[in-house]
């Protein structure tokens, strides 16, 4: 770990504590962060975001983890090894702010803040000439009420937001992004937040925090985006892969032909994979080291290290080292699993 002094650096909060529930039987083994999608996985997706940061070479990065966070730590240092990562360990889950709190030694100075179950297109090089104190991520939807919103006045700032509203009057979403100019002053709104027990259907919220700041005269805006991607579920992680792949993540062309087997892109094969007599794609994802004989496959994630055979497979995620064996229609499996239908 790096030396915890308090500097001017950017710090960029990454609360990954949660068990995943939602994306099981993967996050039994793995942290949702680390499933893949297009080829890489969540977190490199998200880390792509965080590089177009002012100054990202000197940022620090603090991941908070809980299960399974020492796979978060190892994948960093081995694919990231230049990344000045930071990691606390959270024990207990009892919402956002909560999570955030467990970074207080690092909230000091410009801080972006974020969750790793979205990923969201933005450049953030426009926060180098960023004159609001801090500034809030949104997408327009079409149902607000599952999600936090935000009111906004004249030129886009901030005037509330609100967890999971009533009604459909506000339809700016927050989309798990954040950054503020002062770290430190979330902290203290944090303390504040808890100490005064402030919960929405008990769990401290971060948008309950943010608008305690706003009452207190922050000058927060809103920054909307057209590109919102959830993987926070097996549906959505299929359509973050389609998204993906359909916007630069398509290695169709490096795929060298071989006899018996049809690439219809857009697709992403790694190189070490093992192809023989199928069809692939569109829309599939095949980690390194898998193996594939006698399938047709479209709209599919296999991580590394699966084995497919003579089987027909669509809208399907299957683990890491899983074996599917003459199944037809969708499946998902986590890691280490098997799933054998009757030979036709």
């Amino acid at each position: 770990m790096e030396d915890t002094v308090p500097n001017d650096n950017l710090k960029i909060i990454i609360p990954m504590a949660g068990f995943g529930t939602r994306l099981r039987p993967h996050t039994w083994s793995k942290p949702k962060p680390l499933v893949s999608a297009a080829g890489r996985s969540v977190l490199s997706h998200v880390l792509d975001t965080f590089a177009t940061a002012p100054d990202f070479e000197n940022a620090e990065l603090v991941f908070i983890i809980g299960y399974l966070g020492d796979q978060v730590r190892d994948f960093m240092q081995a694919n990231y090894p230049e990344v000045k990562a930071h990691f606390v360990v959270q024990e207990e889950m009892l919402g956002q702010s909560h999570a955030v709190a467990f970074a207080r030694e690092f909230m000091h100075g410009p801080t972006l803040l974020a969750f790793v179950d979205t990923l969201v297109e933005t450049d953030l090089g426009f926060l180098a000439d960023e004159d609001a104190e801090s500034v809030i991520w949104v997408k327009r939807v079409e149902d607000p009420r599952r999600f936090g919103v935000v009111e906004v006045g004249e030129e886009d700032r901030v005037t509330g937001l609100i967890e999971k509203p009533d009604s459909m009057e506000n339809d700016l979403a927050i989309v798990g992004l954040y950054y503020f100019q002062r770290g430190e002053d979330l902290m203290a709104t944090i303390d504040k937040q808890i100490a005064a027990d402030r919960q929405t259907k008990g769990e401290f919220y971060l948008a309950d925090a943010m608008d305690m700041m706003l009452k207190d005269g922050l000058h927060m805006r809103a920054e909307r985006v057209d590109i919102w991607l959830d993987a926070g579920i097996p549906d959505t992680v299929l359509e973050t892969n389609q998204y993906l792949l359909d916007n630069g993540r398509d290695n169709t062309p490096a795929v060298p032909s071989q006899e018996g087997v049809t690439i219809t892109g857009p697709v992403h094969i790694d190189p070490s994979a093992q192809i023989n007599n199928s069809q692939i794609g569109p829309h599939v994802s095949v980690g390194p080291q898998c193996k594939i004989e006698n399938c047709v496959i479209s709209d599919t994630v296999l991580e590394a290290g699966a084995r497919l055979h003579n089987a027909q497979l669509t809208h399907s995620i299957v683990g890491t080292r899983a074996n599917v064996e003459a199944v037809n229609g969708s499946v998902n499996i986590g890691d280490d699993s098997e799933v054998k239908g009757e030979p036709a």
